[in-house]
């Protein structure tokens, strides 16, 4: 035989049911407590010794696709501990079932955390509706950030650099621990002084990651004397991609002249190439001129006023850091042209029925990519001729 369904065995433990009721909005659980003490949250005596009730509304999971209330007959107790500051104390349960001052059970409480860290605050609140267990997208967030806020451990390896509050205007300074891979603090400002303030109020700190400007180096050498001071590898990385490729951008029209640039024919480009061909000679112009104005020995500030151009790009194109190269953008047609020459070779120059038979093919482009290399690889002969 089947054991019956007693209505305490759907409450948190702990608890025993005295009412229940049910409506079309909902079900609504009375329950009291089973133990008859209380330890007083101030000096940990417990008491038997009753002063007053009062209850407490909870909500609690769900049942039958109907939210559950539960209405709670907590006590309030008298504490006889001569010394202790309280001398009346409401009802303490389990934190693992009713933390104090909560609005929902611990259980329902751990299914909104997890519904807020799968989810994240709208979406979630949208599903919670669904699931009869109302929370909004505040309160979603408001218990992962409870849940999820660790305790400070003091730091020995640090990682410190600047962040935006908002770019090229406001910046601060984040601090790491390299240790434990998470963010622990964040200054309002990026300089030296604040940094310092903050670095000797952590005096056990070993090892201090850092960019290469100076202004970190300093606020960690007074604060911490002792401590060593590393470059930390993403501005190792940074720093020496940055001077490659300004080294190889200084070079590259050297470079283009070794191996030899390739010969620009514009009646074979598309229109879009077109316009970045013709962007291209306008910029290779203005460098040109610019060049040769400081060739000619005019100081920059009349270089600007004669070429329109501002102090900033002058300089740039006279330290070589504005060198410009042409690319023709890669077509999708690239893996098919070996055999758009053999059918071109073979007589067959109608663009539609080639595009259409690249298609069974498996190409993905559109009619017009295969219609333009066509009136391209038409004009070419004749332009050859």
């Amino acid at each position: 035989m089947q054991p019956s369904l007693r209505p305490s065995t759907l409450v948190p433990r702990g608890f025993v049911v005295d009412d229940v009721s049910s409506d079309s909005a909902g079900t609504l659980i009375t329950v009291r407590a089973v133990g008859k003490v209380s330890s007083c949250p101030g000096c940990g005596r417990t008491s038997e010794r009753i002063h007053s009730r009062y209850h407490r509304h909870l909500a609690d999971l769900p049942m039958a696709g109907k939210p559950v209330r539960l209405v709670v007959r907590a006590r309030r107790f008298h504490c006889d501990t001569v010394l202790c500051g309280r001398r009346i104390f409401a009802e303490r349960f389990d934190a693992k079932v009713l933390a104090p001052w909560a609005r929902r059970t611990a259980r329902l409480d751990h299914i909104v955390h997890h519904l807020g860290l799968a989810l994240g605050g709208r979406p979630a609140a949208s599903f919670a509706r669904r699931l009869m267990l109302p929370v909004s997208n505040d309160t979603l967030l408001r218990v992962v950030r409870r849940r999820g806020h660790r305790p400070f451990v003091p730091p020995t390896v640090i990682g410190i650099d600047d962040w935006a509050w908002r770019r090229n205007q406001r910046y601060g300074t984040i601090i790491c621990d390299l240790e434990r891979r998470r963010t622990i603090a964040l200054l309002p400002d990026r300089e030296p002084a604040t940094a310092q303030a903050w670095l000797t109020c952590q005096p056990q700190i070993t090892t201090v990651a850092r960019d290469r400007g100076g202004g970190y180096a300093t606020a960690a050498a007074k604060a911490l004397p002792t401590a060593t001071q590393v470059a930390d590898r993403w501005h190792l990385m940074e720093n020496a991609s940055r001077a490659f490729l300004d080294a190889v951008r200084k070079s590259m029209r050297q470079v283009r002249a070794a191996i030899g640039g390739a010969t620009i024919d514009p009646d074979l480009l598309t229109a879009a190439e077109r316009l970045q061909y013709e962007g291209y000679l306008r910029r290779e112009d203005a460098n040109g001129t610019i060049l040769g104005f400081a060739k000619d020995g005019i100081a920059i500030k009349e270089i600007v006023r004669r070429s329109g151009h501002s102090r900033g790009l002058v300089r740039r194109i006279l330290r070589g850091e504005r060198t410009d190269v042409f690319r023709s953008r890669e077509s999708s047609l690239e893996l098919y042209l070996p055999w758009l020459e053999d059918r071109w070779a073979a007589g067959e120059r109608n663009g539609a029925e080639l595009w259409r038979r690249l298609k069974r093919q498996g190409f993905r482009g559109c009619l017009r990519v295969v219609t333009e290399w066509v009136a391209r690889r038409r004009r070419a002969p004749s332009r050859a001729s």
